[in-house]
């Protein structure tokens, strides 16, 4: 049985807090009851049954080790709660205490909430092709690893044999062709899988024209293995690297998740670098072509891309610089002398990536860049001390669910626990869980980043760092805007409550720290970024390469980070209004007229990171609420309840669909149907917008829905995606539908149940 291990070590592994927030699986034979594992395989079973109808697992592996480690009793049918929703005081209590008790109970002793992050599903493939090129496979993962990732992959697979971008998208030539080729490089034979599984995808691929027709991050990873040439590839010059950085395209001015995949992709296309030309490689070739492999016109293919990948379709102007650089720059460059230029940059590129490596642990900053830096790490020495670092940190990614074993994209450990501290604050009821609020306390203060990156870290394209937090863990290194933002506004709520309840505050040095990265990261027009500040111009987005996604090129602002700032740093202003004041309040000026800037005409805003109006919305009312905005005072916040109200479905609920994002307009989800997330998101945007004193029956609807979904053992269900990134990239938060039901039903409490105001009689 597989056996979750948080915040332990292992050779190779190096980290500056003793591991807090690491996630690992490890398979013990021994482990588990013999009720456990009949559970297990049972849920196996219901979910390969089931996974057409619902999309995506409910972490039942992960939650009942650690509901167990809590002593909680973790009923695995889940069944719903029978008990009629009601919104009078005790009822909404009862509610709140089931599910505080649940969610505490999947806490782990570090203080953090572990769970699967699944996003592309192309991820898997590209990491089993790195250990497959590198000789690595076997070391890494067992028989038992890759069987997981076998049923993984298998439950993924769409009814027409394809796999879509992610969980919920209609099939696709870069998820299908990259993960027909991982079952293969894990043995699975031409016809093997349930249900003909390797027939129908290999016909997937045939009748959509052939692996010619993949991507270009297909033709990269294809041409690493052996299975597509370079001269299929349109150019990725890594002599990029040697421009000077004010030039706009200097690569380390691009978006750090973008940078950090294009210059290895770049190393890779600067060395042509094939690996080992093997039997399969060979019969690869055949499987996933629709031509002989000889007789491919590769020329021409790299200009080929399946339009069931074209979000984001190449510009003119991109083709021609592409062409140029294939037919005159391309043969330039690689000719002796002008060559040398070719071996400079592929040195300093490696000098980067060894530098990046170190300064994240080798965790780097996502999966996707990890798997392209740990080939390029190789390619250096097969034999460093750095490669077997990577190799360590590949368990970091892997994940084990009831749909199997796969590379997650990222943890957010950080992210979800800063949220969580926040929920359960919201709660009239939140002092009967002090050692829940103590763990989680606990777990921020040691997931503080304590230095910046090493030596003189401008000069390698990286922001100051030390005092922020990072999406996931401390050790990976990638200070966040919002991720920053979030828990300071964690700590800053704990330390009004005494220390018997929330534990010790954190030295207000270290809030300070916060707060300098914090005001260091605002951009000139007032907005927030992500990771960094934005450092070229918006029309680079022309030159956007990914077929897949959009808004990939430039370091964007958004009102979901520029919203956590205001909030985190009113409630900063407030403990120590005498710190930076004149900077402070001037960051709140100018960040707060981003917000309004941005309010689209229906009184919503653009959510991108999450899913979608709804999100941004709540968000945009978080931050002008922050600042003493309301309904009464504030055109904005009357134009955005008039928005949120008239998205609400028949149930009471708000149900968004991730075509939100994609289409840039307000999609609901097939049948109307309503997503507990985005209620508890309207819920809690109205509230804050005054909804309350106005007319509060359309949040009683709203509450009772909520309500009557919870599960009966205090959990609620596991829905549709709910994240997003790049317009075209769903991902789903697993603590989410824990955490915003519980803070939506926590204000409700406390503003309209305490308020005494009236509730209609249902």
């Amino acid at each position: 049985m597989w056996k979750l291990k948080i915040a332990e070590g292992g050779p190779w592994i190096k980290s500056g807090n003793n591991n807090i927030g690491r996630e690992t699986w490890e398979f013990d034979q021994n482990f588990g009851s013999n009720e456990e594992k009949e559970a297990v395989d049972s849920a196996r079973e219901e979910f390969q049954k089931n996974r057409f109808r619902m999309r995506h697992s409910s972490d039942i592996l992960a939650r009942m080790q650690l509901a167990k480690e809590n002593n909680f009793s973790f009923d695995l049918q889940k069944a719903e709660d029978e008990t009629p929703a009601d919104t009078n005081p005790n009822a909404v209590s009862e509610k709140l205490r089931k599910a505080l008790s649940y969610f505490s109970a999947i806490q782990a002793h570090d203080g953090h909430w572990p769970g699967d992050f699944p996003g592309p599903l192309f991820t898997t493939a590209t990491m089993i092709i790195v250990l497959y090129v590198t000789e690595s496979l076997g070391i890494t993962l067992s028989l038992e690893h890759r069987k997981e990732i076998c049923r993984y992959l298998y439950n993924r697979q769409n009814i027409d044999g394809g796999w879509g971008l992610h969980a919920e998208g209609e099939s696709s030539m870069l998820s299908t062709a990259l993960n027909y080729t991982a079952l293969r490089l894990l043995g699975e034979s031409v016809d093997d899988g349930p249900d003909m599984s390797m027939p129908k995808a290999r016909k997937w691929v045939h009748d959509h024209g052939g692996a010619t027709m993949i991507p270009i991050l297909g033709k990269v990873w294809l041409s690493v293995l052996g299975v597509f040439e370079w001269s299929g590839v349109n150019p990725i010059p890594p002599e990029l690297f040697l421009l000077p950085s004010l030039v706009p395209i200097q690569p380390g001015r691009l978006w750090s998740h973008f940078r950090m995949a294009f210059i290895p992709m770049s190393y890779l296309y600067g060395k042509k670098f094939v690996g080992p030309i093997t039997k399969l490689v060979m019969s690869l070739r055949e499987e996933l072509h629709i031509h002989p492999y000889k007789k491919i016109d590769w020329k021409q293919a790299r200009k080929l891309c399946a339009k069931e990948d074209v979000y984001n379709p190449h510009t003119w102007l991109q083709e021609c610089l592409s062409d140029c650089l294939y037919s005159f720059g391309e043969p330039f460059l690689t000719r002796w002398p002008v060559s040398y230029m070719r071996m400079k940059a592929l040195q300093q590129i490696a000098e980067f990536l060894k530098y990046e490596d170190e300064n994240s642990q080798y965790i780097c900053i996502g999966a996707a860049q990890k798997a392209l830096s740990m080939l390029c790490c190789w390619i250096e020495n097969p034999n460093s001390d750095a490669f077997k670092r990577h190799l360590a940190r590949v368990a970091d990614f892997l994940w084990v669910g009831e749909d199997g074993m796969k590379v997650r994209v990222c943890a957010g450990q950080l992210w979800d626990v800063a949220f969580a501290v926040q929920a359960i604050l919201a709660c009239n009821i939140a002092e009967e869980y002090k050692n829940t609020l103590k763990k989680a306390h606990d777990f921020i203060k040691a997931s503080q980043i304590m230095d910046n990156p090493s030596g003189d870290f401008s000069r390698k394209y990286r922001h100051i760092s030390k005092g922020g937090w990072a999406f996931q863990v401390a050790d990976q290194g990638w200070q966040v805007s919002d991720c920053t933002a979030e828990a300071l506004k964690a700590l800053l709520l704990l330390s009004k409550f005494s220390p018997d309840i929330a534990g010790d505050q954190m030295e207000t040095c270290r809030l300070h720290d916060a707060v300098n990265v914090l005001l260091s990261l605002q951009n000139p027009n007032g907005g927030y970024g992500t990771w960094e500040l934005a450092r070229t111009y918006p029309w680079m987005e022309i030159f956007n390469m990914t077929e897949i996604y959009a808004d990939i090129m430039v370091e964007h602002q958004y009102v979901e980070c520029t919203s956590s700032v205001i909030q985190a740093l009113v409630l900063f202003h407030e403990k120590c209004p005498g710190h930076r004041k004149d900077e402070i309040d001037q960051c709140i000026r100018r960040a707060t007229e981003f917000i309004e800037k941005l309010q689209h005409d229906d009184g919503s805003w653009f959510g991108s990171w999450g899913i979608c109006f709804t999100y941004g919305t709540w968000f945009a009312i978080e931050g002008l609420s922050a600042i003493g905005q309301n309904y009464g005072n504030s055109t904005c916040i009357r134009k955005t309840c008039k928005f949120l109200l008239s998205k609400q479905l028949c149930n009471g609920g708000w149900g968004e669909s991730h075509l939100s994002s994609r289409t840039k307009a307000y999609t609901n989800l097939d049948g109307e149907k309503s997503h507990i997330v985005n209620t508890a998101w309207a819920m809690l945007a109205l509230m804050k917008a005054g909804q309350v004193e106005r007319d509060p029956a359309p949040l009683h609807k709203a509450a009772r829905l909520i309500m009557s979904m919870q599960l009966g053992n205090g959990d609620f269900p596991q829905e549709e995606m709910i994240g997003s990134f790049l317009k075209n990239g769903p991902l789903c938060y697993m603590a989410y539908r824990n955490i915003f039901p519980i803070w939506a039903l926590g204000e409700y409490q406390k503003l309209v149940i305490q308020c005494d105001l009236q509730r209609p009689t249902f």
